[in-house]
């Protein structure tokens, strides 16, 4: 019997990738599974039997419903396990998931911290992870939490349940649906979909949540240039690299790149039709990209 795994692909949500060992995570989210290849595209290997569930186990025993973002760490990959309303987690080297966070119950409450697999999640659609803690896009409940992934004490971070864009100190703004986390070395930058923005929250006591790019939920467009003007649609995914951030700008079908420096949004690729054409940046043609990484 043949082992090789099925490449075909259903609606992929997120991407992402670990530059020491070539290898990129693609969340399969339809087939919820995680496949796990190389640069040129080719199946390393496949995480989750393809049926939706929440089984732990080994990766062909395990299931997942919908999963979204990834995040590798060493040997560790944290997986958004969105529909199950729970992290999970990959050994890669053991070939092993276990769940590590959250009831499997749709969290009702708003603002309920807890630890393990106690505590209620709301869609977390992304992960990341850092100096011991696990940042997470908590879509359904309009926040980023952090995880202490000693304890697996989880709390909310940013945004106080309320959807919106409003800036402010960290734990009273509002956010609207955060989808997609990226990380300069310091400040977190996130995706906040249902606004069509690009925010950031800084770290420590006195941290606060900034908008770059968007202005509101029925503030959307595709406009390139400086930030004031720019509009984006419903992005989900961004990354950061060399000063830039990357952004799947999703309804418009474009690559965008936000200028931190500059203030600035322009189009990198896509010519805005939903499509699948390969070619020059210009010419080329996505139908919603999801995620980005390098």
């Amino acid at each position: 019997e043949s082992r090789r795994p099925n490449t075909l692909l259903q609606f992929p949500g997120k991407v992402s990738s670990d530059e020491t060992l070539h290898r990129l995570f693609i969340s399969d989210s339809n087939h919820n599974r995680i496949l796990i290849s190389d640069p040129d595209g080719r199946i390393l290997d496949v995480i989750g039997s393809g049926e939706a569930g929440r089984e732990d186990g080994s990766f062909e025993q395990a299931s997942f419903n919908n999963p979204q973002g990834t995040y590798a760490q060493g040997d560790i990959l944290y997986i958004a396990d969105t529909d199950n309303h729970l992290i999970r987690m990959a050994d890669l080297r053991r070939r092993r998931v276990e769940t590590v966070l959250g009831s499997g119950e749709q969290a009702r409450a708003f603002n309920q911290p807890g630890r393990g697999r106690a505590v209620a999640l709301n869609s977390p659609w992304d992960v990341l992870a850092g100096a011991g803690k696990l940042y997470v896009a908590m879509a359904g409940a309009h926040q980023l939490w952090v995880v202490d992934l000693a304890s697996w004490e989880a709390q909310p971070w940013a945004g106080s349940g309320r959807e919106d864009i409003i800036d402010g100190e960290r734990r009273q703004a509002a956010l609207a649906q955060p989808s997609g986390l990226a990380c300069d070395g310091a400040r977190i930058y996130f995706a906040d979909s249902e606004t069509s923005s690009i925010r950031l929250a800084e770290p420590g006591p006195q941290g606060r949540v900034r908008s770059l790019v968007g202005r509101g939920l029925f503030e959307f467009g595709d406009v390139d240039g400086p930030w004031s003007r720019a509009r984006l649609q419903h992005p989900l995914g961004l990354v950061w690299r060399d000063g830039l951030l990357y952004v799947a700008d999703t309804y418009n079908s474009k690559i965008k790149v936000v200028d931190p420096v500059r203030g600035t949004v322009r189009s990198l690729a896509g010519s805005g039709r939903k499509a699948w054409v390969d070619g020059a940046f210009s010419k080329a043609a996505f139908n919603e990209p999801g995620g980005v990484t390098w």
